[in-house]
């Protein structure tokens, strides 16, 4: 083992003194003044994602708003606010979390830049809702069918009992005739291809609350020996109710464009359309007891709690599909329909051998609390569940934005 260095295998420590060392100190001040241009600073840019394990990298579209424009660019182009926008956006399925993945916080800031963005003539004004009032002609052909729903009920009390039911057969033809006239006429006019299933649910619920109080009440006794009582206040009360029906849709209506007009938000929209759908109902529901209370002093009716609460349902689906929900209100009246169909088969179905059981529940509650029980808890509970379903879809702004 040697004391002399070894020489290092670069090569480099020991080759040499440096260049710098062999040159003149005037050469070496004169470099160490001469300025240095400066060095470009590069920022690492990201890896993409999946780069490590070999996949491509995943461009998005660099305007990822303008794709979503060309789509809707009819309703951006017609479109007289951005709220109407947000609207027409909210009936396509577009929600919050839909908006995030075009880089907006929600639904009416995107609808914002849809409108901006989106060229439109600026010298047509559109008419507002304000303007834009249909005729008041409605407003006539909604106290129709209560006059001639006073005139048939009255026609088949006056009449004598041999052609009774005809004269009553007559004015419910008549009613009905006038009762379509008025709703295509009136705020609470549907698409034309309403189901059949809908007309005959909300007709046995209608007769029923007529006629079917004093059937089950003769059933739980042992009856009908021939025929049953009518129950006259029902029938005129409820087609009384049929104008302040339609009048309260017509306000809740104009109420929530004007609402529409003025929110500057979806959020805000539904807080101020929720209560008013509330006081609109509550409003009908003092217009269809009033009504019925006229009635039931008219005719000496033991009981209308059931009609009122049957009322209150019928004015309710027929608000929600006047809105373009129907098939919820479809629903629930086939259940309530079906739930007092159910509930008087049960009785005559307890006089069976072997059948005692089924039919004890609602001959025990009729005899405790009467036959009116029946249509107001059934129809009690469907304008219950039909109320809770119009608070949350009457709330949002494209329920309205084809009123």
């Amino acid at each position: 083992m040697s004391d002399t260095p070894s020489a290092p295998a670069t090569g480099t420590a020991w080759d040499g003194p440096p260049q710098d060392a062999l040159a003149a100190p005037e050469d070496r001040r004169a470099a160490a003044e001469k300025p240095r241009p400066p060095q470009e600073t590069r920022t690492p840019e990201p890896a993409p994602r999946g780069a490590g394990r070999g996949a491509p990298a995943r461009r998005g579209p660099a305007d990822p708003v303008k794709a979503l424009m060309h789509r809707h660019r009819a309703l951006c182009e017609r479109a007289v606010d951005p709220l109407e926008i947000a609207a027409g956006l909210e009936a396509h399925g577009v929600t919050d979390r839909t908006a995030a993945r075009f880089r907006h916080r929600d639904v009416f800031s995107l609808a914002e830049e849809l409108y901006a963005r989106v060229p439109r003539d600026t010298e047509t004004t559109l008419p507002t809702p304000e303007l834009a009032t249909a005729p008041v002609g409605w407003a006539v052909w909604a106290l129709l069918p209560g006059a001639l729903g006073v005139l048939a009920v009255t026609g088949t009390e006056a009449t004598p009992a041999g052609i009774r039911p005809a004269v009553g057969a007559l004015g419910a033809v008549a009613f009905v005739a006038a009762l379509t006239l008025a709703l295509r006429r009136a705020p609470l006019r549907t698409a034309p291809r309403a189901g059949l299933a809908v007309r005959l649910c909300a007709g046995w619920l209608t007769a029923y609350a007529i006629g079917g109080d004093g059937l089950l009440a003769d059933a739980v006794r042992g009856g009908p020996d021939g025929g049953w009582p009518l129950n006259p206040a029902a029938a005129t009360g409820l087609a009384l109710a049929v104008a302040p029906g339609i009048w309260c849709a017509h306000l809740f209506s104009v109420r929530t464009r004007r609402k529409l007009a003025s929110s500057r938000g979806l959020a805000e929209f539904a807080g101020r359309s929720r209560p008013l759908l509330l006081a609109t109902a509550a409003l009908f529901a003092v217009g269809l007891g009033v009504c019925l209370a006229g009635a039931q002093l008219a005719y000496s009716a033991p009981y209308v709690t059931g009609a009122f609460a049957l009322g209150m349902l019928l004015w309710l689906a027929r608000l929600l599909a006047a809105h373009g929900f129907a098939r919820a209100a479809a629903k629930v009246l086939a259940a309530a329909a079906g739930a007092e169909l159910l509930a008087l088969c049960s009785v005559f179905a307890g006089r069976l051998p072997g059948l005692s059981l089924v039919g004890r529940p609602v001959a025990t509650a009729v005899q405790n609390w009467g036959a009116g029980v029946l249509p107001a808890a059934v129809c009690g509970a469907a304008a219950l569940a039909l109320l809770v379903r119009a608070t949350a879809v009457l709330a949002r702004a494209s329920a309205h934005c084809d009123q």
